[in-house]
């Protein structure tokens, strides 16, 4: 995979986070409705060759969105992300867990909090992520599980769909 200058992924291990810095090529309220739409997080949130599907979604301070990334073989990796705080277009903070498919958190498997800013880079968009673990060893759990290469490929799908919503 080559890289993206446009992908920064930067794991801290003393204080347990992970910051993700990417750029893309569309105005800031089309990105944002990317990352808080149902129906767009649909089409592009997981990496290839898996696909997304959202069983609840409620996008609002104190709401959640429950989906599964389901791999070819139809086996379904459920998560569920806890929206704490809102500021459309500019930003929201959570949580975000490995769950079951009734939502219910897997003790077994870190429990992150979020920080997504959205910001203006001329007619691009620069996201940030902040991902706090409770400890350096959840922060190297997701790390040993892909999550570089996983989120790079995910971010890659958003391109490709910002490509076509801008069409």
């Amino acid at each position: 995979m080559k890289p993206d200058l446009r992908f920064n992924f930067i794991a801290d291990m003393q204080k347990g986070t992970l910051t993700v810095r990417r750029e893309f090529a569309a105005k800031r309220q089309l990105v944002w409705d990317c990352y808080t739409k149902r129906e767009l997080l649909d089409q592009w949130y997981a990496p290839k060759p898996l696909t997304t599907k959202t069983k609840s979604f409620d996008f609002r301070e104190g709401g959640h969105w429950h989906f599964a990334m389901i791999d070819p073989n139809g086996t379904h990796y459920w998560s569920r992300t806890d929206y704490e705080t809102i500021t459309p277009i500019d930003g929201y903070t959570g949580y975000d867990s490995f769950t079951d498919e009734t939502g219910t958190p897997n003790p077994n498997m870190p429990r992150s909090h979020i920080e997504m800013t959205f910001t203006d880079q001329g007619a691009h968009t620069m996201t940030e992520t902040v991902v706090a673990y409770t400890s350096a060893e959840d922060l190297q759990t997701v790390i040993d599980m892909g999550m570089e290469e996983g989120l790079a490929s995910t971010l890659e799908r958003l391109d490709e769909l910002l490509v076509k919503l801008v069409a």
